[in-house]
């Protein structure tokens, strides 16, 4: 039991946490709101780490180490072709939403993280345990995937592998939390009147709002994020409501290259003398040799269009934009391959640095007919940020392995 008697300046005082709006009903309340969101969010995680093919080559592993957490990995599909954005789009919304639905619940339940004593039975110490890693590991994802998103990204080594092994830690921490409480949870909402546990407080203040009022408070607070996150999945006017959503490197300028980006050319260090008609050569390679192409020669190839969208892990996207090029299978055709049964790809970029500068992708993605090699877009060239003189697009993958400033492409198996 609580020690009564412990100094009311003391975290650890029943006394000290005042407010007379904790208690077992609004942290149940909360609680199965966030049973579901961070159900979701939890899968459309794990989708999202699948599009990457990190089982495909190790320049896409970014967690070489996982052993049986990808178990469940699979070939991520080219149809339907807006799928990762949608997921995505799920994903990194929903995360903002969340947000004060999670601070409410830990502001619901401070008092247990500061109770004396530590364990009173074995049941009692894992339960704090996985108290303590299910706050930790919220904490950790939350904070590391909206940097992530903000483009502030400030932890140590690399988001992919600390946002996986996190969301694992953290969601069986949150498994082992919702079956221990389900039951009392439950309960507890079956109930007008509360039981009485360690949450509610035995020297209340003065009430200045109801527990309804304050859901309904947290819920204006989510609905706020939600209203200034989701815009970032359109484009127009309504891209400029997602006042807290990324905005990656900004619509460059106007016409038809005038949608949204992530990084400029010169962020990537890409020079003009390279890419100059005179300089830049497509070197493709396959069991039959190697062959350099200028870009006329690319452009003299048979053409094809695709209407794809562009999506990015931070959350945002474009709607499908109009590309035309020379299609993945084709390009394998040129080097020995069947052009209705191509192989995986390698793909290498001008870009001197970044974590995907170098990505592979699957051979459903190169037979996919609408997997490009993109020369234009929307009528026109590819401008120097959007990946001039050739970037790759291919439906339903995460934008960063939409290569852009393609070097080389070496077709075989990975």
């Amino acid at each position: 039991m609580p020690d009564l008697d412990a100094p009311r300046w003391s975290p650890s005082s029943p006394g000290f946490w005042r407010s007379p709006l904790r208690g077992p009903w609004l942290t149940s309340v909360l609680g199965l709101v966030l049973l579901a969101g961070i159900t979701v969010l939890f899968v459309t995680g794990l989708v999202s780490y699948a599009a990457y093919n990190p089982g495909l080559s190790p320049v896409n592993d970014k967690t070489p180490d996982k052993g049986i957490l990808g178990f469940y990995l699979f070939a991520w599909p080219t149809n339907p072709h807006w799928l990762y954005r949608l997921n995505q789009g799920v994903h990194v919304t929903l995360g903002f939403t969340l947000i004060p639905v999670l601070l409410a619940k830990l502001w619901s339940v401070i008092p247990r993280l500061f109770a004396l004593p530590p364990a009173r039975s074995l049941a009692h110490a894992l339960e704090r345990i996985s108290l303590l890693l299910l706050v930790g590991g919220a904490l950790f994802e939350f904070v590391t995937g909206v940097l992530n998103v903000q483009l502030d990204y400030v932890f140590p080594g690399s988001f992919y592998p600390l946002h996986f092994y996190g969301a694992w830690v953290f969601f069986a921490a949150f498994v082992a939390h919702v079956l221990l409480k389900m039951p009392t949870a439950l309960r507890n909402l079956r109930h007008l009147r509360e039981e009485k546990n360690d949450l509610v407080t035995p020297r209340p203040t003065a009430p200045t709002v109801s527990r309804r009022g304050a859901l309904w408070f947290v819920g204006g607070g989510s609905l706020l994020l939600f209203a200034t996150t989701v815009g970032q999945n359109f484009d127009g006017p309504l891209r400029r409501t997602a006042l807290l959503a990324p905005h990656g490197g900004g619509e460059p300028g106007s016409g038809p290259n005038g949608f949204q980006i992530n990084k400029t050319a010169a962020y990537a260090g890409i020079d003009t003398a390279e890419t100059g008609e005179d300089a830049w050569r497509l070197v493709v390679t396959g069991p039959a040799g190697t062959v350099r192409l200028s870009r006329a020669q690319l452009a003299g190839l048979p053409l094809h269009s695709s209407a794809l969208p562009i999506a990015c892990v931070e959350g945002w996207s474009t709607s499908d934009q109009w590309w035309r090029g020379v299609r993945l299978r084709d390009l394998a055709a040129l080097v020995g391959y069947d052009a209705d049964d191509p192989p995986d790809v390698f793909v290498e970029s001008l870009q001197r640095r970044g974590a995907f500068r170098r990505a592979a992708l699957r051979a459903n993605q190169v037979a996919d007919p609408r997997s490009l090699l993109a020369l234009y877009v929307n009528g026109e060239e590819l401008s120097p940020d959007h990946g001039y003189p050739a970037r790759i697009i291919v439906p339903a993958a995460p934008g960063v392995l939409n290569t852009k400033w393609v070097a080389r492409m070496t077709f075989g198996d990975l």
